[in-house]
């Protein structure tokens, strides 16, 4: 496994965590204190933020979980990954791609793009 894979699979784990304390200490392993998320939806800085944005996403979309879809890729400090989200064990029915910006090993930014996402979503 390579880092843009474990870079990935480690953002993702929080996105799929539900438990707040947990959630709170991989957000805290894995984003810079003073981190950023935008996406054309929302927006977060620091570690509260980024775990409300969670907390949103896990409230509107109960039961749902984030997955890869396809291999992660990145050079230096840049990451960019694609991701479905969907009923567990069901086909994603939200789609995006996420580029991010690593500082220390830890992630300073990220960019997401929404790639497919249904009307009733």
């Amino acid at each position: 496994m390579n880092d843009a894979t474990t870079n990935a699979q480690r953002y993702l784990a929080i996105w799929n965590e539900t438990d707040a304390t947990r959630r709170r200490a991989l957000i805290a392993e894995s984003w810079a204190d003073s981190a950023t998320y935008v996406d054309p939806l929302m927006r977060g800085e620091g570690h509260e933020q980024i775990n409300s944005l969670v907390e949103a996403v896990q409230s509107r979309f109960p039961g749902f979980r984030f997955e890869l879809i396809g291999s992660p890729d990145g050079y230096g400090d840049v990451l960019r990954f694609s991701w479905g989200l969907g009923p567990e064990n069901g086909e994603a029915m939200i789609k995006g791609t996420d580029f991010a910006e690593l500082e220390g090993g830890k992630l300073k930014s990220v960019r997401g793009f929404i790639d497919q996402l249904p009307e009733a979503a």
